[in-house]
């Protein structure tokens, strides 16, 4: 791998841990796009969980006053049962097909009505969250804006959301690890591949908190679609232009 293709997927660590650690979602988007187009679907899904699992926890341990405990364990019930039906499954999805649902992921959760959405505080539904989430990760990579559904009709406050999506989320980047890792194994993701992005991503998560203190929760909610559609459309071209190539 080239120095160029080293530090723009370096930069890109830093950029996505710190929109991860404001907007509790985009960031994985981000970092998941550039990292496919230097490694295979299944290594460049170690990789970006072992990363992510990074910049999640350390959001987590920062913001864990805030987690509604409840939720997280609801939540884990369901995504147990989703890795066990999809590892039986044992299905690696194309590039194409990756980059496909990242982009329309934003747009199909736009066209749900609001009434529909559920919420998460209701009994019984982070388990339902849990398990959908999950089976969205294992095939897009990223079920951020899946998972945010059960939170937009929630009370809860932009700390709260952030701190209970990150600790839902970290269990999320251990499954899709134990899923990728097991189908294909750990490919050439040696210490010298992933401990700097490790590093990386506690950079860019430790400078997020300074931003999300200072931001209205108007802001919050703008800024956040404005990033998410605008890297949904890129990622539409992306995976149409690889469609294209291998018809």
């Amino acid at each position: 791998m080239t120095p160029a293709a080293l530090a723009l997927i370096g930069s890109t660590v830093v950029v996505s841990s710190f929109i991860s650690g404001v907007f509790g979602m985009a960031g994985g988007m981000v970092l998941l796009g550039v990292l496919l187009v230097y490694f295979d679907v299944a290594t460049g899904m170690v990789l970006f969980s072992i990363i992510q699992l990074t910049a999640n926890g350390m959001r987590a341990l920062h913001w864990r006053r805030f987690v509604i405990w409840p939720i997280f364990f609801g939540y884990i019930a369901g995504a147990v049962l989703a890795f066990a039906v999809m590892r039986y499954f044992a299905f690696v999805p194309s590039k194409a097909m990756v980059y496909i649902l990242l982009g329309l992921m934003p747009f199909s959760v736009e066209v749900m009505p609001e009434a529909a959405r559920p919420n998460i505080e209701w009994r019984g539904v982070p388990f339902v969250t849990g398990f959908f989430t999950t089976v969205i990760q294992l095939l897009a990579g990223v079920g951020g804006l899946f998972l945010d559904i059960f939170f937009n009709k929630s009370r809860l406050d932009r700390k709260t959301t952030i701190a209970t999506k990150a600790v839902t989320q970290s269990f999320s980047h251990l499954v899709r690890t134990a899923y990728f890792g097991s189908l294909s194994g750990f490919g050439d993701l040696k210490f010298e591949v992933w401990g700097p992005g490790i590093v990386l991503a506690l950079v860019g998560a430790m400078a997020a908190p300074f931003v999300l203190e200072r931001m209205t929760d108007h802001g919050f909610r703008r800024w956040t679609r404005i990033i998410i559609y605008a890297i949904s459309t890129v990622y539409l071209i992306r995976g149409g232009i690889l469609l294209w190539r291998t018809a």
